[in-house]
């Protein structure tokens, strides 16, 4: 983060020194987590059939001025048994937030998501990937930012700046779920001269009206989707600037929760459309017990077509989730995904279950299936696997 969170260090010392005064709250978690393919690696210098890794996150939390202040570190850091590059540590977060009656300012680094569907996240802009945690693009790295978010009757605006940009991570040489190129992050460029010193910003109004929750925004600045260039046996990562309108729309009718992103892409390189709109209905204590059951459906489309490297144009998704509702928070979700060109489908199954008071076992399944070339899922081809994820909260 360089320069841009020294910057915001300095800025914070203060505030950190009248937390001091004030008892911390600390808790978090360590994990160990066990990846097992089903199938042998399909390019060279992967590791086998089995990884492991260890994880620390724990997290401090300081309030004071009766609440109104508050101060919270989250540092983040994963040890891989093969690969060099998803063992790495960030911070999550780093972030003082002062709350008043009609306003709320936060500066430091910090985790802003947005968004209302299940299986794409069209809409989320703020922080980058980190793509070496999985490739569901759920995990995302701190940014470093001064926002302030004004309460309003007509709804929250919410105006951010963004000094400094997080390179997106990717897996290297000995990793699996990649491509059949490494990609080279040493060498990434960018279009604007100030590079990963570019300040972004962004500009969000969102409201609740009745059964609706909607928001809308404008965000100009470093896409945070690089585009990968072949150069020599790697790929190098190019960022561009890009002007980005989001919209998301959720609307809770009884039990049916309707659901709609998109985005409109403004780049040197490319000008396209996205949606991903859909909903989900919740069956309410299925055979007379306490467990509910939820059934999804979205369906994505991009005006880019196939040709493009990110997404097929059309896919269909369909899951179910089952909440139990029991005293260790059993929950199970499962998926598919269908490219309706037939380009390759994705199965997914996500469980999890509370051991006692402080540990949790989580168990994620990834298939993916493709055999046209030109599919993202193509590359992946080989890397179906199950994910054992066993976590010691403290």
């Amino acid at each position: 983060m360089g320069w841009s969170l020294g910057l915001l260090l300095g800025g914070l010392a203060p505030l950190g020194q009248q937390a001091q005064a004030v008892e911390p709250q600390i808790s978090g978690k360590v994990g160990y987590e066990l990846r097992w393919f089903t199938d042998d690696p399909l390019y060279t210098d992967q590791s086998g059939r089995t990884s492991q890794s260890l994880m620390f996150e724990p997290e401090i939390y300081w309030q004071w001025n009766n609440g109104d202040d508050s101060l919270v570190f989250k540092p983040f850091i994963r040890a891989d048994q093969h690969d060099s590059e998803r063992s790495h540590a960030d911070i999550r977060e780093l972030l003082w937030t002062h709350v008043a009656d009609d306003y709320e300012l936060r500066v430091g680094v910090g985790k802003v998501f947005w968004g209302v569907t299940e299986f794409q996240h069209l809409v989320d802009v703020v922080n980058q990937t980190d793509g070496v945690e999985d490739v569901d693009g759920e995990d995302k790295l701190g940014q470093t930012m001064v926002a302030l978010s004004l309460v309003r009757d007509w709804g929250v605006l919410d105006l951010m700046l963004l000094p400094g940009f997080r390179e997106r991570s990717f897996a290297g040489v000995d990793g699996r779920l990649r491509g059949p190129l490494v990609v080279d992050t040493d060498k990434a460029r960018y279009e604007s001269g100030a590079e990963n010193r570019h300040i972004d910003a962004v500009i969000r109004w969102s409201h609740t009206l009745g059964d609706y929750d909607v928001g809308v925004y404008l965000f100009k600045g470093t896409n945070r989707d690089p585009l990968l260039i072949q150069q020599g046996s790697v790929l190098v990562p190019f960022y561009e600037q890009m002007t980005q309108t989001g919209v998301d729309l959720q609307a809770t009718l009884g039990d049916w929760l309707w659901k709609f992103e998109g985005i409109y892409r403004d780049s040197n390189s490319d000008h396209f459309g996205a949606v991903q709109a859909g909903f989900e209905y919740t069956y309410i204590g299925i055979l007379d017990s306490a467990a509910d059951l939820g059934l999804l459906m979205e369906y994505g489309w991009d005006s880019r077509g196939t040709d493009s490297a990110a997404t097929a144009p059309d896919d269909l998704f369909l899951g179910s989730r089952l909440t139990l509702n029991d005293a260790q928070s059993t929950e199970l979700l499962a998926g598919i995904g269908q490219s309706l060109d037939g380009r390759g489908h994705s199965l997914l199954l996500e469980a999890s279950r509370r051991l006692g008071n402080a540990w949790k076992l989580s168990i994620d399944g990834r298939v993916f299936s493709s055999s046209e070339p030109s599919a993202p899922l193509y590359a992946l081809r080989s890397d179906d696997m199950v994910q054992i994820t066993l976590e010691r909260y403290f």
